[in-house]
């Protein structure tokens, strides 16, 4: 299976070279050289995968990585010359999946890149169930149908990704129940949780917005320090 992934990088010879030997393994490759050019090339091209550089004209790296994440589900990789710690972190904080150095070998940058397509493979099956005597769940004025998988919030029907939808029926299917990442990760993606990975934590934010959850306070889907994620039961009124 051939791979689409979009780079983003200013440098064309790096470019090139890099993309030459990634399309050896199964990878297509479309170049981007601009940053403040990368968002709609993304959205073009629908990748699997992402690979920004940090230092690009027009927007940087980091800045491109947190404006994709809440938006792309695929991995986000940094490859970048800057051997920063500081980078890394923040690279990772705002939703990179991988931080690699360009001066890795290319070997290893593959074998890091198909560790992160793995990870791609279809949702696992929810196990829960709907409802006995009901196909469909109800909370309050929130409506789940997991046969035609119609959300339905006072009324008005919420449009939802398929990875979207699955996590909320997993969460709902759950309800009142704390769900940490590394169970969402296992249920959703077949992967543990590595203790990076903030897939699941973006995925979440995703859903709140689209639920009108409140972002500082959130009342519906709630964190639970140190434990996860709890639908709550009461916040569908």
């Amino acid at each position: 299976m051939t791979h689409r992934i979009v780079f983003v990088e200013d440098d064309a010879d790096l470019a090139e070279l890099i993309s030459d030997f990634l399309s050896r393994h199964e990878m297509e490759v479309v170049i981007e050289p601009r940053g403040d050019a990368a968002l709609d090339t993304i959205a073009r091209e629908a990748p699997d995968m992402v690979l920004l550089d940090i230092m690009l004209p027009g927007k940087d790296g980091l800045s491109i990585c947190r404006e994709l994440r809440p938006k792309f589900d695929g991995p986000i990789i940094m490859l970048t010359s800057l051997d920063s710690d500081m980078n890394q972190i923040l690279g990772l904080e705002l939703g990179a999946n991988d931080y690699i150095l360009k001066t890795t070998p290319p070997s290893v940058l593959v074998a890091r890149l198909r560790a992160q397509l793995r990870n791609l493979r279809p949702a696992q099956p929810v196990k829960a169930q709907p409802a006995k005597g009901s196909r469909k769940a109800v909370f309050g004025q929130l409506s789940i149908d997991p046969v035609s998988r119609d959300v339905v919030l006072a009324g008005e029907k919420i449009p939802l990704s398929t990875s979207d939808f699955d996590l909320l029926w997993l969460l709902a299917s759950h309800a009142g129940e704390t769900l940490n990442r590394d169970l969402l990760l296992k249920e959703m993606r077949g992967v543990d949780y590595d203790g990076l990975d903030r897939s699941i934590d973006v995925a979440i934010s995703r859903l709140r917005k689209k639920l009108g959850d409140n972002p500082s306070e959130p009342f519906r889907i709630k964190t639970v320090r140190n434990r996860g994620y709890l639908f709550s039961l009461s916040g569908w009124e």
